[in-house]
């Protein structure tokens, strides 16, 4: 039997890898869970007020089925949805503005950019319908051991190869309009990876599926999910941040040694399994291989650097073509990729408890809104897109992987029984895609643990599940 395995990081990825080991091998399992920071990782909130209000990772796909169950496990419940419209914005006025009138809106995009709305649709559609499909694998017990594989499984080479072309190049392949790339792509991945329409087509269609589907978020804050499953694991949280792993061996099995650093000062433990859920690569962490044989090599790529700026202040509605500010419609600014725009989107953003009684501000009043950039904004900036404000807390990410960066995806298993999880982003970054990770790792811990090998990068799974059924 396992005995005592260890999960570095207890952002979603470690609390939900927690949660999955447990759940394949059992509640005997001893799970120490390391995190340096705090529980929750980038799910962060922050107070303005005495409300708390989400800092990032905010919304979640209706298709998010993990999220949907932990949710449900937890007991938590879904935030009370507050309508409000959005707009993009060029830096001189505004390409699109959404109405009150569904119709309405399904007409300008049409009148606007014609059937590449339609196409756009098809093809992120298509993606999702067959992404879909691991959640039938995994509920089989099927496991990945490389993210290729994962992807092979679900659409063939076409969604291997959509992790190495541009999400402008597959859109423009089906028919979709520069044009429309130029004003819409480019709005909604810049609001969601705070980068271009260069991103990798696969990345960019998770983050255009949210921007189309239906979205939710946790009553409480998103970041509940993740303490939720820990406690639920009843998993160790050790507060010390992991600064290497080296390997010896016991018996013929490998045994992996996590050196740790606390307030108390330096430890190490040994563990039959580890999970790493943090990002390896250099930028973001000095982390050491020792004993590994061959070397565990370099991680490839590099991370955007992102500014989460949360303000509690008076819009400038002039500045976006208002001089009246009552007469300011949207709660949401999404930019198109104009040299001089400074920020990539706004939003006038609710709590994270959202009463029945709650109503959003006025235009006119003062309001807290999120602003997303990739520097942090000057007093020019701020005074730019606000008239006055009463305070401004800024958090600087490295939050998404920098896509256009990349070549190969990261591995997923490092050892034997050690495994990678955040090589996952490079697929694609959402909440949903690292929970699906996270199962993934899990399964694929436990099939090789108990050597059930004909679970592991099965071909033609599509039919194999079928007769299953």
């Amino acid at each position: 039997p396992l005995s005592p395995a260890a999960v570095v990081g207890a952002g979603l990825g470690g609390s939900a890898a927690a949660y999955f080991l447990q759940q394949h091998f059992g509640p005997q399992v001893q799970l120490d869970v390391y995190e340096a920071a705090g529980v929750g990782g980038r799910l962060a909130t922050v107070t303005v007020n005495k409300q708390q209000y989400e800092s990032r990772g905010a919304s979640i796909h209706a298709l998010s089925l993990h999220m949907q169950d932990f949710v449900k496990i937890l007991g938590l419940k879904h935030r009370r949805e507050v309508a409000g419209k959005s707009a993009i914005f060029s830096g001189e006025h505004f390409v699109l503005e959404e109405t009150d009138w569904y119709l309405l809106n399904l007409f300008r995009l049409w009148w606007h950019y014609g059937i590449s709305f339609l196409r756009l649709q098809m093809w992120v559609e298509e993606v999702m319908e067959k992404f879909m499909r691991i959640y039938k694998y995994q509920a089989h017990g099927y496991a990945f051991s490389s993210l290729e594989e994962l992807l092979r499984s679900l659409g063939g080479e076409a969604f291997v190869n959509m992790t190495q072309r541009s999400v402008a190049e597959s859109l423009l392949e089906v028919g979709v309009t520069q044009r429309f790339v130029d004003d819409v792509i480019a709005a909604v991945l810049r609001s969601s990876y705070g980068q271009s329409v260069l991103v990798p087509a696969f990345a960019g269609a998770m983050s255009l599926a949210g921007a189309q589907g239906s979205t939710w978020a946790v009553e409480g804050g998103n970041k509940l999910v993740c303490s939720g499953l820990l406690r639920l694991t009843k998993a160790n949280v050790i507060s010390a941040r992991v600064t290497g792993i080296s390997l010896h061996s016991s018996e013929g099995r490998p045994l992996y040694q996590v050196h740790y650093e606390s307030t108390e000062g330096q430890g190490s433990a040994f563990y039959d399994m580890v999970v790493v859920t943090t990002p390896l690569h250099p930028s973001r962490s000095n982390f050491t291989f020792e004993n590994f044989d061959p070397p565990i090599a370099d991680f490839p790529g590099a991370f955007q650097p992102s500014v989460t700026s949360v303000v509690h202040g008076y819009l400038n509605s002039s500045y976006f073509g208002f001089p009246d500010p009552k007469l300011f419609p949207f709660t949401s600014i999404l930019t198109t990729d104009t040299p001089d725009l400074f920020f990539h989107a706004m939003d006038n953003i609710c709590p994270v408890n959202i009463s029945a009684a709650f109503r959003r501000k006025q235009p006119q009043e003062a309001a807290v809104w999120r602003v997303l950039s990739q520097q942090p904004l000057d007093k020019h900036q701020l005074k730019t897109l606000f008239r006055s404000y009463y305070s401004v807390q800024v958090a600087e990410w490295q939050t998404y992987p920098r896509y256009d960066a990349a070549k190969a995806l990261p591995p997923i298993v490092l050892h034997e029984n050690l495994f990678y999880l955040s090589g996952v982003e490079w697929v694609a970054s959402s909440m949903e895609m690292i929970a699906v990770a996270a199962k993934n790792v899990a399964l694929l811990a436990y099939n090789r643990w108990h050597q059930e090998l004909e679970k592991i990068d099965q071909k033609d799974l599509m039919h194999k599940v079928k007769t299953e059924l």
